[in-house]
């Protein structure tokens, strides 16, 4: 419950035929995370055989068929649910070759008929301007006597232009700011005119070349054309259509298969052998590690030897790490996997984040009206999930809100309507004692961060490390320092008037301070009595300012600590106080007219809004913000690493729970 899954380490040796049996079936249960393990005399003599040749022909068909699911435009369906035939690779190969011949000639033609109605498509788009003149499209040296000219100049340079004698003019609609221009003049004086439309500006804009043609008749056999090419597309892309239909499920279970053969040919690559058997090894949930020991019996017929053993101490950073809970505390694991998961031998914190958070997020967000449109689109987002991620979202929104409701009804307010605040349980936070209200917000700090120096200790001590559970900032000697001060603070008075202020000073701050002081240099002590040699510049002056400069950092953090839990009242007030400012102000548009009432009423709503959406993500980020920073950096290292079990067909650790 408060740690992490109990792992064990399996090492299972199996004949080489058997390897892949047991691969195949451990990786659809998704149960061990696999380890390489290197080949040597403790594990085994040779290392894993190479598939060079298959790796490559799985390869090569792989992007074979991933350019004919692009060209047949067909979706990959790969979901848990597609069951995985038996095949061989012969087979796959084969199948795909007379799938990809019955492709292989309509999809030809479809690259065609696209390329040659792309080409009629530049070509229209060329003559466009000039469709409805019968402008000859032959090489200009064919022409018997006439040139042709066709391009734009700048419109305020037309009436400018001196085309001439010899030299008709037909301007065209403008485009851009530009005149569109066809000009027409005999060859003798095709140079003389190409001077003038240069000295005006003149672009040219080449039209098509096609002998016997006319910018009217060229454009009227593209039309036709690209008609056929459209009839015969729609064609062509049907009989695709049917053999993508058609072909999907076999080019399902081949891709599955080639996804599964890469996955096996990964995983045969840990491993080392003997010139019969292989080691397989791996992390397993130690809950399920019996179970599997008998399956491996039963899938290799006895042929197996296995062993088992409990993480060890020693094995502490290589430890996977799986958290499991229920599924109403499940969605909080993501706000502890966000910060990082916990060492192997840390304590999990997901149970004590769970309640801290919500109690922290109603307090800040305290509204009835918001918290019930909160729990409103988690059960929408409830009802319309369809991973485990939105089902986590849809839970935290719900409960969250929840939260929020519950504060409140506390509070009195349901949408910050004045007229509601009398059924309060309690009051308004801006109205009663503001003060007690920052005191109970610092109380919940005080009770937050000794909870974080007291699983730092448990973790210290289970971890082995006494030293560090007494002497450190956040250890028994942090405990003395933050208790023995706040009740020197609170029992100033009595204390004073018995004379034991300088006593309580004594005991309370110098003697931690002087513990933290000494932690450091009793650890290097103890690590050179152990043959372990000390870091450079690691003497023992040094390590006593270091030190001294981590007392100082420690007490500074107790105080800083403390005092930032005083914005869970500020953030409580900032949103009565947004809510009581949108009533005034709709109060004083009620009395214009025309239309105050509307006024009013849009201003309610949009404080409203505005109070739900600024407002709850700001105090969802402080909430888990103490979580992180005044919570968590007390025990928790978030160093370890996520249990990924061995899986075929991907997904997630859901098996593993």
């Amino acid at each position: 419950m408060f740690k992490p899954v109990t792992m064990v380490r399996i090492s299972v040796v199996v004949l080489e035929k058997d390897a892949r049996t047991v691969l195949r079936q451990v990786g659809q249960a998704g149960v061990i995370q696999l380890t390489r393990t290197a080949a040597g005399p403790e594990t085994a003599p040779l290392a894993p055989r190479e598939h060079g040749g298959d790796t490559g022909r799985l390869e090569r068909l792989s992007e074979r068929l991933r350019n004919l699911r692009q060209a047949l435009e067909l979706r990959a369906r790969l979901g848990e649910s597609l069951e995985l035939a038996e095949m061989s690779l012969e087979a796959a190969e084969k199948t795909f070759s007379l799938i990809e011949d019955q492709a292989r000639a309509p999809i030809k033609r479809h690259g065609q008929l696209m390329a040659r109605a792309a080409e009629l498509s530049v070509i229209n788009e060329q003559v466009s301007d000039y469709r409805g003149l019968g402008i000859p499209l032959d090489r200009p040296d064919e022409s018997s006597f006439l040139h042709f000219v066709t391009g734009s100049l700048p419109a305020e340079n037309v009436a400018k232009l001196q085309a001439g004698e010899n030299v008709a003019l037909l301007p065209l609609p403008e485009r851009n700011g530009r005149q569109l221009l066809v000009a027409i003049t005999t060859r003798q004086n095709r140079a003389a005119l190409e001077h003038e439309l240069q000295q005006a500006g003149f672009q040219p804009a080449a039209l098509p070349v096609a002998t016997g043609a006319t910018t009217q008749t060229l454009t009227e056999q593209n039309e036709y054309e690209l008609a056929q090419i459209t009839l015969e597309l729609q064609q062509v892309n049907a009989a695709l259509q049917r053999l993508a239909e058609e072909s999907a499920p076999a080019l399902d279970q081949i891709e599955r298969f080639l996804d599964v053969e890469k996955r096996l040919g990964e995983a045969e690559q840990c491993f080392p052998r003997t010139e019969k058997a292989v080691l397989l090894s791996g992390w397993m949930p130690g809950d399920t590690a019996s179970m599997w020991e008998q399956r491996l019996r039963e899938i290799t017929h006895g042929r197996c030897v296995i062993t088992t053993a409990i993480s060890e101490r020693a094995d502490e950073e290589q430890t996977p790490v799986l958290l499991r809970h229920s599924w109403f505390v499940r969605p909080f694991e993501l706000l502890v996997s966000a910060y990082g998961l916990p060492n192997y031998r840390e304590l999990e914190p997901t149970l004590f984040v769970a309640p801290s958070y919500l109690l922290m997020f109603g307090m800040m967000f305290g509204d009835v009206g918001d918290g019930f449109i909160l729990a409103a689109g988690g059960l929408l987002a409830l009802w319309r999930s369809r991973t485990n991620q939105w089902r986590a979202a849809g839970l935290l929104l719900l409960f969250g809100g929840l939260s929020s409701l519950v504060f409140g009804v506390v509070y009195g307010s349901y949408f910050g309507i004045p007229a509601l605040k009398k059924f309060a349980l309690w009051h308004d936070p801006l109205e009663g004692d503001p003060g007690r209200f920052l005191y109970t917000a610092v109380e919940i700090g005080i009770v937050m961060i000794s909870l974080g120096v007291i699983l730092n200790v448990l973790n210290r001590f289970w971890r082995g490390d006494g030293i560090g559970g007494c002497l450190d900032k956040f250890g028994l000697a942090g405990i003395l320092f933050y208790w023995g001060m706040l009740a020197l603070i609170l029992n100033h008075a009595a204390l004073q008037s018995h004379g034991f202020v300088k006593a309580a000073l004594i005991l309370f701050f110098a003697v931690p301070v002087v513990a933290w002081m000494l932690k450091e240099p009793v650890e290097s002590l103890r690590g050179r009595h152990a043959g372990h040699p000390a870091k450079p510049g690691q003497g023992l002056v040094a390590l006593l300012l270091e030190s001294l400069v981590e007392a100082f950092e420690g007490v500074m953090a107790y105080f800083s600590n403390t005092i930032s839990f005083v914005r869970l009242a500020a953030y409580s007030m900032s949103h009565a106080a947004l809510l009581m400012a949108t009533f005034m102000v709709a109060a004083d548009l009620r009395h214009f007219s025309p239309g105050g009432g509307l006024l009013s009423i849009g201003v309610i709503i949009m404080g409203n809004v505005l109070a739900l959406v600024l407002e709850g993500i700001i105090c969802s980020v402080q909430a888990l913000r103490l979580e992180y920073c005044e919570f968590f950096g007390k025990f928790f290292s978030g160093t370890g690493r996520p249990f990924k079990p061995f899986r075929l067909f991907g997904g997630s650790e859901a098996a593993a729970r």
